[in-house]
């Protein structure tokens, strides 16, 4: 059964500008995502088109510089956009959180040569990027990665393999962390290579539980070659970029949290308040009205905490505690909310012809993608009580 647009959150934006803004992106959820949302994830279709009304409308740069073709939003605006199309799909709400990712080492490290050669196109020239940091062997401890750019003449040489990777095949760029040094953090160094490089290639997409519809595919470099130019900041900084970009990514992973356990909370408000048992609404019965309230909450607290953590980083204040925080509490709210509205629905929550068992698929990996539940419990305790000494 296809889905249902999401039903509007009451958002307090900053200007006027703004509130225009989530009304052009409620039309394009409403024509162009939430109608196909079911039918497409379970076909396993990638929608590269609603990427490229997204980029044609100015969404796929909104947190970026307006002169290099960025929206000059605040990320206290951008995240709420993000939520709503994660409501609708969170293919396109993630692939839009992941297409920021990749253009935040450039954005911010690049020479302006760099910047203004590529970033018009990345923000708003419908170009699609991915962010290559894990591989088979270097997930949470991404500082041992293994792939390696050795430098030829005035070109770099990558070879190796990245895993996990969102978008991987179908991206039009890759920003990718290899090893230029030694061992550790700071022998890595960042590079923007092209999709259509010879050397690169995509495996097979994985097979996943849910986000069907979003390739997540492992790259293989075999000798690519990409020109000096092309490198991001200084040799052995990428790990310092890869974890400023990390910060920004995890906010961006706790807005479309909150849009599927949105999702989900609209979807079994609806039912319970049609579904009838005993001669009247489910939503009449105690148990099932605190569930509903306890849904509520835990999305509301998520929403309130991500928000907070996008004002600290729009004030140029730190904001990676509240980042981790953010991201911690938002997916397993989710996990949390998604599961529940299966349990409001009963047995049709189990089947496909409702979308809440999507919803819990879906959630599951918000707890895993940009660093595990458990990594975010190791930053902020680090933030609180200093590095472990072992």
């Amino acid at each position: 059964m296809p889905d249902h647009a999401p039903q509007p959150v009451d958002r307090q934006l900053p200007t006027d500008e703004a509130r225009d803004l989530l009304s052009l992106v409620r039309d394009i959820v409403q024509r162009e995502i939430a109608p196909r949302a079911a039918e497409e994830e379970e076909a396993g279709r990638f929608p590269r088109e609603v990427f490229t009304l997204l980029s044609e409308s100015g969404l796929l740069g909104l947190p970026y510089a307006a002169e290099f073709g960025g929206g000059d939003q605040p990320y206290e605006v951008y995240l709420q956009v993000l939520e709503e199309l994660a409501a609708a799909r969170l293919t396109v709400g993630l692939g839009v959180s992941v297409h920021s990712l990749s253009c935040h080492a450039l954005a911010g490290y690049g020479t302006k040569e760099q910047q203004t050669e590529h970033l018009a196109d990345m923000l708003g020239g419908g170009l699609l990027g991915a962010y290559c940091l894990s591989e088979p062997a270097s997930g949470s401890d991404a500082a041992s990665l293994r792939t390696k750019a050795v430098r030829e003449g005035d070109d770099w040489v990558i070879t190796g393999t990245k895993a996990w990777i969102t978008h991987g095949g179908v991206a039009d760029f890759y920003t990718v962390l290899a090893r230029t040094g030694g061992e550790g953090a700071k022998g890595v160094t960042a590079f923007l290579v092209p999709g259509d490089a010879d050397g690169l290639n995509a495996a097979v997409p994985e097979k996943k539980m849910g986000m069907k519809g979003s390739p997540t595919a492992q790259i293989n470099f075999d000798g690519v070659r990409v020109p000096g130019s092309r490198r991001i900041g200084e040799e052995g900084q990428g790990f310092a970029i890869a974890l400023s970009a990390l910060d920004s990514g995890r906010l961006g992973i706790a807005a479309c949290a909150i849009g599927v356990a949105q999702a989900a909370l609209d979807e079994a408000v609806s039912y319970a308040t049609e579904r009838r048992q005993f001669g009247r609404p489910i939503a009449d019965f105690q148990g099932l009205r605190f569930m509903l309230a306890d849904m509520a909450t835990q999305i509301e607290a998520g929403r309130a905490l991500y928000l907070a953590a996008a004002r600290l980083r729009d004030a140029g204040r730190p904001f990676s505690k509240q980042a981790a925080m953010a991201k911690l509490l938002c997916t397993d709210a989710a996990m949390k909310v998604t599961t529940d509205a299966v349990q409001v629905l009963g047995g049709y929550g189990y089947t496909a012809d409702f979308p809440v068992e999507r919803f819990m698929r879906e959630a599951k990996v918000l707890q895993i993608v940009e660093g595990t539940n458990q990594i975010q419990r190791m930053v902020i305790a680090r933030h609180l009580a200093g590095p472990d000494s072992r």
